[in-house]
């Protein structure tokens, strides 16, 4: 489990270096939010957990507050939310999740992606069946048997609890994000390192060198489209 926290935390180190196009994947996550419901977090589900991972990417108040007011504005945008996946190098399996006002250009933009850096589209079902859904959260200043009792006073049977690092990490049902979130307040904290609903991979595989540069060249391409959200994948990138 350890190599799967490190691989999320280079992924938001990556994300974390371009931060223009990670606050403007977020003012289009948090605008479809709040328009699907009320733009309001505290009785808004989605929205309060699209504003928690925000949080933990240092996204502006100011971008945050524009795509609300956006939400309860006129504005007739509407987004769909479409996954594909995919197959990398030696195997390698990739998911990407985008949020779209345009299916066809997203659709080609993405298989384009693949094709042109040595890998190839699969059909829907193809690679998610080996990732599992999670929520993921990381905190400082407890250690596990701490983060165990409270989640327990909490009646939360989490799937497992680790220390790495500086950092305790908690990998909880999708379904639990929010009340792992509640009872981590209600111990007094308030803070996060990481706080992401994620998909990881049941098994990491290591690529040779050569391999391995094509297959970040397809990562870098998907993310740096703007209609993709997260992209997922199986491959242990290293230190």
């Amino acid at each position: 489990m350890g190599r799967k926290w490190n691989n999320i935390k280079e992924k938001k180190a990556s994300k974390d270096a371009n931060t223009s196009r990670i606050y403007a994947k977020f003012g289009r996550l948090i605008y479809v939010a709040a328009k699907q419901g009320e733009p309001n977090p505290e009785s808004n589900q989605a929205l309060k957990v699209v504003l928690e991972r925000a949080k933990t990417y240092s996204v502006p108040r100011n971008i945050i507050d524009r795509a609300i007011e956006k939400a309860k504005g006129s504005s007739d945008e509407t987004y769909t939310e479409l996954r594909y996946e995919g197959f990398g190098p030696n195997g390698s399996m990739i998911i990407v999740d985008t949020l779209t006002n345009n299916v066809n250009r997203t659709a080609a933009e993405v298989r384009a992606a693949f094709s042109k850096n040595g890998g190839n589209m699969g059909v829907n079902g193809s690679v998610s069946y080996m990732f599992d859904a999670t929520a993921v959260f990381g905190i400082e200043g407890k250690n596990s048997e701490e983060v165990l009792e409270l989640l327990m006073e909490a009646d939360l049977d989490v799937r497992d609890i680790l220390e790495e690092e500086d950092s305790v990490i908690v990998y909880a049902e999708p379904d639990q994000f929010h009340a792992v979130q509640e009872a981590f307040k209600e111990a007094g904290v308030t803070e996060f390192t990481v706080a992401e609903l994620t998909m990881i991979a049941q098994n990491d595989v290591t690529l040779p060198e050569d391999a391995q540069v094509k297959f970040e060249k397809i990562i870098d391409t998907l993310e740096d489209l703007e209609d993709v959200q997260q992209v997922y994948h199986n491959v242990d990138l290293g230190e």
